[in-house]
Order: C-alpha cells, then structure tokens, then sequence
C-alpha cells in the first residue's frame, strides 16, 4: 500500500484532534501549556513514539520530544517542530467553542497549529497502522512559546534541527492552500516612557505623562513603515488612577523587514529614536528576532516533491516567501532544508473566527504522510 493510500478519515480526526481544541493553552499559562503538551505526549506514546518532557525555561510550560522507533536511530533524519501555545486566553473557549458547520471546524488554535500538529501524528499512526515504514528516522518537537518569538526554546529547536535531512512544520497553510519556502524577518522592541506623576485634577500641569508621550511616539513609529520594512505596536500598558499623570507607560512593537539590509535600517531607525523630549524619557530595548530565511536548494527540493505528491493526491501546492514569523525562520536560517506551511487550510487565525476546512484534514495527512515515506 502506498502512503497516499491510507485510510484517513476525517470524522475520525476531528474527534482525536477535539479534545487538543478543548485544552486550552495560551502562551503566558505555562500550566495550561503543559497540560496540552501531556495529552499529545499521551496521543504519541498511543502510537509507538518514546516521549521525553523538556522542563519549561523562562516562565513557559513544557516541550515535548518523541522519537519513533527505526533501525537508524539517532542518525540525521526527519524533525517535525510544531508550537502546541496559542494567542487566545483561557476562557476562549466560551466564545469560540469547538463546533463543526458546512464543512468547517471552529475551536481556539485549530488552525494555528493544533489542526497541522494532530495531522502529523494521525499520518505517523496510519503508517504503523499499515505496517510501512519512514527510510529515514522520524522526530516530533513540539514548544510552547513561538507565539511570542520563541524566547525559551530557539536553541533546543535548533539543536533538534542541525544535521537532520529535512525539518517540517505543520503550520496553517497560506491562503491560497500554498506552502511557505522562505520568511521574512521579524524583531520586536519593548518601549518605555518615563515621565513625571502628579494630580490630574490640581496640578495638571506639573506632570509629564507618560502616557501622551508614548501616543506621540506610537504614531511617530507606525509612520516609518514601508513595503519593505513595517511596525506596528500591538500592546500598551499604563496607568493605575484616572486622577493621576501616569509616570510609565510599556508598549511593544513587531517589525516585519524583507531582507536583513531592510532589517538593519529598521533596527537602527528604532534605537535611534531614544532620548528625552519634553521632559518624558524614550527608551527602546531590542527583543527577540526572527532571521531571514531565503530559499536554498535544498528547501526547493523538498517543495518539489510535496508538489509532485499533491499532485497524485489531487490538488495544487503552490509556494511563497511569508511575512509571518515561524519557528521555520531559526531552521531555514540554518540552512537546514526546511518546508513551512503545509498544515491544515482555513481562515481567521488569532481570532474569534478561527477556523479550519474539515476536508483539508485528510488531504494534508496524506501529504504528510507522504512526505515522511519518500524523503530521504
């Protein structure tokens, strides 16, 4: 039996891949994380794997490592890096429940990337299942922390990655069902203003606000995107009382740049606005970065048979370079040959729509499985 034969049923995927749904594991809940990495380190144990629980670092839950068992053990192989956090909080669940409708699967991180993560394990159960085997060996790493820049586990992804054949990442596939060969890079920036407290009421006009200042600045830096070069400052934190000028205000910025020439102005540009004005002090701190990933050969060439297998499987695999960050950033930037994207297709990731097409969930575990057969 050929691999893009197996039976995969996807009935029974969406119940396996329900309860994953059901867990809720937003990033910053290290608890709730690790709860989530303990049933699909449960689900692989299930099917053969030997799982190992990497302790958190940094204040995030748990990674899990399962191998597969193959008589090439321990030489270069196959990684499948997954993140099994998610951006929506506990208690999503209540506005976003898991529920099917029309051909669609709704639940909080079914897209991103419980739905490609569950695909991978379902491809590697039906491949036991038929007694087939991978030529090469085959290792799932799944981390807790990529939706805020893989702070706590860049280097053991790119210690699981360095000298493996291929690394493949279940993440939500693009828009149009393509595959992503290459990303841009991503930097993040904490900003701080310190300003001077006094009444609001009384003494107004003997405070500095912290608060007005970062709004100044916010609009000074969204103003600086380009084609090439974009930011945009997604969180804001200030104040405690109505009545007082708020003396600190936090906020953080996200930069997509194209190139790492594009990456280097952005950065610059950014630190360059530090200092005091008006009596308000500026002050910006580099964060986590995502590297550019250009598409190499060897990348390519795994494109070339994931599109040559949809092919036999029915459908067209198209690729592209992605402004999103993923972990495939770290793995490509190694020069690892590494394939992005090729997880389950739908729509509104990181909101309250966030769903995914039921039929994708059998088309890309035969794609996956697929791939897990013929690399080599």
């Amino acid at each position: 039996m050929s691999a893009l034969d197996l039976p995969f049923d996807a009935e029974e995927m969406l119940t396996g891949l329900r309860p994953w749904i059901e867990c809720e594991s937003p990033t910053w809940d290290a608890g709730a994380v690790s709860r989530m990495m303990d049933l699909a380190a449960r689900d692989l144990s299930a099917i053969g794997a030997t799982v190992e629980t990497v302790p958190g670092t940094k204040g995030f839950g748990t990674s899990i490592r399962a191998t597969f068992p193959h008589a090439d053990q321990g030489k270069p192989g196959i990684l499948v890096s997954g993140h099994m956090d998610t951006v929506h909080p506990l208690g999503t669940l209540e506005k976003l429940p898991f529920r099917v409708q029309d051909g669609k699967a709704w639940g909080p991180g079914i897209m991103d990337m419980k739905g490609g993560n569950y695909v991978f394990l379902e491809a590697m159960r039906q491949i036991a299942r038929a007694g087939l085997t991978t030529p090469l060996p085959v290792t799932f790493l799944f981390t807790p922390d990529e939706e805020v820049g893989t702070p706590a586990t860049r280097g053991l992804i790119e210690d699981a990655a360095r000298g493996q054949r291929a690394v493949l990442l279940p993440e939500p596939a693009l828009p149009d069902g393509g595959a992503v060969i290459g990303r841009y890079a991503i930097a993040r920036f904490d900003l701080l203003t310190h300003g001077r407290p006094s009444h609001a009421g009384w003494a107004l006009k003997d405070g500095r606000s912290a608060i007005a200042a970062m709004a100044r600045r916010i609009l000074e830096i969204e103003a600086m995107t380009t084609e090439d070069c974009t930011f945009s400052v997604g969180v804001i934190h200030a104040g405690q009382w109505v009545n007082c000028v708020a003396s600190e205000c936090r906020a953080e910025v996200l930069s997509m740049a194209k190139t790492q020439a594009d990456l280097d102005r952005g950065v610059a540009a950014m630190l360059a606005l530090q200092g005091e004005r008006d009596g308000v002090e500026f002050t910006v701190t580099r964060g986590v970065t995502r590297p550019v990933w250009e598409p190499q050969p060897g990348t390519m060439a795994l494109y070339d048979l994931a599109r040559d297998l949809s092919a036999q499987i029915g459908f067209e695999l198209s690729s592209d370079r992605s402004g999103g960050g993923s972990d495939g950033n770290f793995t490509g930037a190694m020069g690892v040959p590494t394939l992005d994207s090729i997880g389950v297709r739908g729509r509104g990731l990181h909101t309250l729509d966030e769903h995914i097409e039921i039929d994708s969930l059998p088309e890309r575990a035969r794609l996956a499985a697929g791939l897990l057969t013929r690399i080599i």
